[in-house]
Formats: structure tokens, sequence, C-alpha cells
């Protein structure tokens, strides 16, 4: 089985953003223009192995894994140009979401955001495990295999997820704010003195490290605080890969019907910590961050969301 990976592989697809360039503090984005923390794959199904050479129809390109009989949205579309069809195969209790293979598949924006786009779309009021951009199986038979193999653990991790999308927050330093840092430590206070009284190279290298340690801690703390806030309104945490410039790189497993109370904790404390870190909410996502790896074995489904509705 072959397939074509985005770049940073182990995140979900979309428009990756520098750290260095987040939006005010605060600043929500909708699905598909960030990565959360760490995607993953179901157990079970085709493994990453480089970019998919499609040698004949039989190949299959594979979204994701939904309960069976469900019915895909209207107009559904998946990736490639023009894009591809999108249909169910059914394994049993549960279903794979496919597509056949472009033939020139490769991790172009285009086709990284209608891969996110559909797994968003199918997800809005039903469960969906979600496969990492480029998963191409060989044939039918093979995702069948694959999917019946795994169908417990499938099966358990939509359990988990249904009713619930991924939110995913970053955290990084207010860098506006070091005159603020400044006034609170007397030990950069004392190295500025320095600095000045002796100006050079090495002592300018040092303040600036000593500045970036500051700040860093100050967001640090902020970060923590609201962990603090947000933990309770989620059925799962996961800290995501560092990502340069955060401090917190972290993905939430929401009820839908705290989304909205999820968004505005967020916002609020933003506004009321501006001056120490700035927050990068970014979703519904689909929920690649919670969705077991190999070998794994999915936790039970919290008590306190139902079981969302199967059908379409």
């Amino acid at each position: 089985m072959g397939t074509a990976q985005s770049p940073g592989a182990g995140q979900p697809t979309g428009t990756p953003q520098t750290p260095g360039t987040a939006q005010p503090s605060g600043a929500t984005q909708p699905s598909g223009t960030a990565q959360p923390s760490g995607a993953t794959q179901p157990p079970g199904t085709t493994q990453p192995c480089g970019a998919a050479q499609p040698s004949g129809s039989a190949q299959l390109y594979v979204y994701g894994i939904v309960h069976a009989g469900r019915a895909l949205p209207a107009r559904l579309r998946g990736v490639g140009r023009p894009p591809a069809q999108v249909r169910l195969l059914p394994v049993g209790e549960l279903a794979a979401v496919v597509s056949d293979v472009p033939d020139d598949l490769r991790a172009r924006r285009r086709d990284l955001m209608a891969h996110q786009e559909l797994l968003t779309r199918l997800g809005t009021g039903a469960p969906v495990l979600p496969m990492r951009f480029g998963m191409v199986a060989e044939d039918a038979a093979t995702v069948e295999r694959a999917v019946a193999a795994a169908a417990p653990t499938h099966l358990a991790a939509l359990a988990r997820i249904s009713g619930r999308t991924e939110m995913n927050l970053k955290a990084m330093p207010a860098q506006s704010q070091v005159e603020a840092l400044v006034r609170e430590d007397p030990g950069l206070r004392r190295l500025m003195a320095q600095v000045r009284a002796r100006p050079g190279y090495e002592a300018n290298v040092r303040l600036g490290q000593a500045v970036a340690e500051g700040l860093a801690r100050r967001a640090s703390s902020a970060a923590d605080a609201v962990l603090a806030e947000l933990r309770p309104l989620a059925d799962g945490f996961v800290r995501g890969p560092d990502v340069p410039g955060c401090v917190l790189n972290g993905s939430f497993l929401v009820p839908d019907t705290a989304s909205e109370r999820f968004r505005e904790v967020v916002e609020r404390f933003a506004a009321a910590h501006r001056d120490r870190v700035e927050l990068r909410l970014t979703g519904p996502l689909p929920c690649y961050s919670f969705v077991p790896q190999e070998g794994e074995r999915p936790e039970p489904a919290p008590a306190k969301a139902g079981h969302a509705a199967v059908g379409g």
C-alpha cells in the first residue's frame, strides 16, 4: 500500500501557520487553518510510506471510518481535479469512506484542504475516525481486511468521539510586553544595567536570552492557568508536539454542547491576560488527536455526552 503524505507527518492536514505569525491574542480560527497536535490513524489501516504512485483504478483513497448505514452529505467531493466522487465501503458495523485515487495525487494545498473539509463535513452530526492525508490502499479487499481486523477498536473510538469535536489551543509569549517583564523582574533589571555599563556582543546575547526566557515563563504560567479552566469543559486533553515559539500546543475533545462555552472561556482569558500570553484557538477539527494509534486501546466513551445518531 502506498500513500502520499502531507508535510509534517503525524499532524492533520490544513494550512500550516508559523506560531511567530500568530493572530491577535484570543483569535479563533475555522477548521482547516492550523494544525492541531499529533494526528494519528486508526489501527488496522494503511500505513504512510511515501508518495502514492497509482497503478490502476483498483486503488482506493481512504478518508476515514464511520458507522455503517449512515448517509453521506450531499455533493460530498474528495481530492483531485476534478474532485473525486466519494462513496462508502461497508465492512460489517463499519464503513470506510473512500474514492478512486487521482492520477496526480500530491500534498498540494488544494487537496490538503479538500481532505480536511470533507472530514469536517462528515463529522457534523455523526462521528468519523479521520485518516491522514494520502492514505491509499491497493484495493477494496485490502481496506475490508484492515477495517474488519480492528473493528472493536474502531467502534470503541467512534463511541468516544461521538458528539464531540477537537479544539486545538496554542499559547505564545506576548512579545510586546518586554517593559512589563522588566518591571516585574529585578534580576533582569540588574542585567540590563550591567549591559548598559559594559555593552558588547556577548552581553547583548545574554540579555536577549534572559528576555526571551522571562517572556516564556510568564506565558507558561498563564497557559497553566487557562488549562485549569478549560480541562473541566472537555472530555479529553492531549499535548501535541513542540511548536517553535509556543509554550503550549494541546488539543481538547470538546462536547458539542460545550463548544461555545469553551470558546468564550478562551476569549475571556486571552483578553484578561494579553500582557502575558497570546492564545490561538482552532476548531472544530476532525478528532485526529483522539484516534488510538496502532496497538493502543481506545479510552472508554465519556459518560456525560450521549451517543450521537448514526444516520445521515
